[in-house]
């Protein structure tokens, strides 16, 4: 299960560019038998995946990937707010005996260099906390990147979106071959 926000869900992509439908292609490639549901939702924040984590962990979820944050950056949301709303989706997972891996997110520059820090500090820290699968930042090697961006700077291109798979795969494939 890939809860995320436009960045999982595939803003501006095919649903079979954004990165849940490689991760499948990988999964199914290497002969692993999972189905990677894409609960992405545009514009969600913390607090949204949050709300939807109910009725994303229906049914027989081994594995869920977090990957949110995005909007709560763009939106300056407190920082306490995002550890407490990522905290209680792990705990929860855990609690289902669902393995998870956290995705990092980092938060733009025009909120300062304090937002910037304390931001990126709940990733590592609830990683470490948890003891849960880490990416540390969901588009390492894509932010920032024109070539690999749509015209709004934000969301990764089909090349972006491999790009970002294969941060995920890093950590997922040997998850997946483990928890089988």
């Amino acid at each position: 299960m890939a809860l995320g926000d436009s960045l999982t869900a595939g803003l501006g992509l095919p649903s079979s560019q954004a990165y849940p439908a490689l991760l499948q292609a990988r999964l199914n490639e290497v002969g692993l038998d999972y189905e990677v549901v894409n609960a992405g939702v545009s514009g969600d924040t913390s607090a949204g995946g949050l709300e939807r984590l109910d009725w994303a962990l229906q049914g027989n979820v081994k594995i869920l990937i977090v990957a949110l944050g995005g909007n709560d950056a763009l939106r300056g949301l407190p920082v306490e707010a995002l550890k407490s709303n990522l905290s209680q989706i792990i705990d929860r997972a855990q609690a289902r005996q669902i393995r998870v891996i956290l995705a990092g997110m980092e938060a733009p520059p025009n909120y300062g260099r304090d937002y910037i820090v304390s931001f990126h500090r709940v990733y590592p820290s609830l990683a470490a906390h948890y003891q849960v699968a880490f990416v540390p930042f969901l588009l390492q090697n894509v932010a920032g990147l024109a070539d690999l961006n749509q015209a709004d700077g934000i969301h990764p291109t089909a090349a972006g979106a491999r790009i970002v798979a294969d941060n995920v795969w890093a950590v997922l494939k040997p998850m997946a071959e483990d928890v089988r």
